[in-house]
């Protein structure tokens, strides 16, 4: 190996090793502060290791998701607020592992951008760790790129990946115990959570509003404070059900709405027999489809309605369902049943 003294770094290619070390021990107590049973969430390794006995499991499967947040971090990028995305990246992860009927255990997260921005970054994975301990899920490791040329100056992009455990006796959706007459639970969501941005942006520049305007559906709040609102996690308050036997299936509701989603959790020759006037249409959906012109088609097959997740219980168990969302201060109403096809 020759040594040069007057050729190319990496850092006149646009790639900052040292912005990126710095990032690594700004996020160390981050990562420190999600630690669980079963994993210390230590840094600086080439992968993570987990104790799947210090867990509490007998007779565990692995269940792996991932997922990203689309474009509503470009509502994030063009306001510069990027404290809440990170929850987003986690709650997108871990509310899909609860329709396995699955505890999230550890999340890895990625992050790309064109030039690493130590401060933007440290305010994501902030918000990543704050997902974390609401998810009681440990953040044990991430990558982070900074790739010169594959992105326009301030945009970033980031995927998470997220491992939990079921017992084998406790996987949903528990096909076969469904039936007729079978009570569907709504858990009330914080907004359009991480779906239907691109639509979302496009009614916004119909509206000819700018992010820092005054949002017309939720007074105090700014367009894009309210847009921004994280995706509510529901872990802590479904899980206790799910370890009880009481949840027959969970659709997590994202892309594909109230259309595309709930058949993902329903035996065949059933379905899901929704009384819309259940429940009342939150304003900032209300407020997409007047300004938007979009038909009730539209709307309930690219949003959540007000439904984060959708849960399938049995008659019997619903006042005690009810009763224990309500105790976790989850706001929960019934929107319908399962009928015959």
């Amino acid at each position: 190996m020759t040594d040069q003294t007057n050729g190319l770094t990496y850092a006149q290619a646009g790639v900052d090793i040292d912005a990126g070390a710095e990032l690594v021990e700004r996020i160390k107590p981050l990562a420190r502060s999600t630690r669980r049973p079963g994993s210390d969430t230590a840094l600086g390794g080439f992968g993570a290791l987990f104790d799947l006995k210090a867990a509490g499991y007998e007779d565990p499967l692995l269940v792996t998701t991932t997922d990203g947040v689309g474009t509503k971090l470009k509502v994030a990028i063009e306001s510069g607020r990027h404290d809440t995305v990170g929850i987003d990246l986690v709650a997108m992860c871990v509310n899909d592992l609860l329709a396995q009927g699955a505890e999230p255990l550890m999340f890895l997260d990625y992050f790309a951008t064109a030039k690493l921005d130590v401060d933007a970054a440290t305010a994501v994975v902030s918000g990543i760790a704050e997902g974390c301990r609401q998810a009681a899920c440990a953040l044990v490791g991430g990558e982070t790129a900074e790739m010169p040329g594959m992105y326009a100056a301030g945009d970033y992009d980031m995927a998470g990946f997220c491992v939990g455990a079921v017992d084998r006796d406790k996987v949903l959706p528990r096909l076969g115990d469904q039936q007729v007459g079978d009570i569907l639970v709504g858990l009330a969501s914080s907004g359009p959570h991480s779906n239907g941005y691109s639509l979302i942006r496009r009614i916004v520049e119909r509206s000819g509003l700018a992010w820092d305007a005054p949002a017309p559906f939720e007074p105090g709040k700014t367009l894009a404070e309210a847009l921004l609102a994280p995706t509510r996690i529901y872990v802590r308050s479904v899980l206790p059900h799910l370890k009880a036997g009481r949840i027959k299936g969970l659709a997590h509701i994202t892309g594909g709405g109230l259309i595309e989603n709930p058949p993902r959790a329903i035996a065949e020759g059933l379905e899901a027999r929704f009384d819309w006037n259940a429940w009342a249409l939150p304003p900032v959906f209300d407020w997409l489809q007047r300004t938007g012109g979009v038909s009730n088609h539209e709307l309930r097959r690219t949003f959540n309605c007000g439904v984060g997740l959708m849960l399938i219980v049995a008659p019997d168990d619903l006042p005690d369902v009810l009763e224990g969302f309500a105790r976790a201060e989850e706001v929960a109403f019934v929107i319908g049943e399962l009928a015959a096809v």
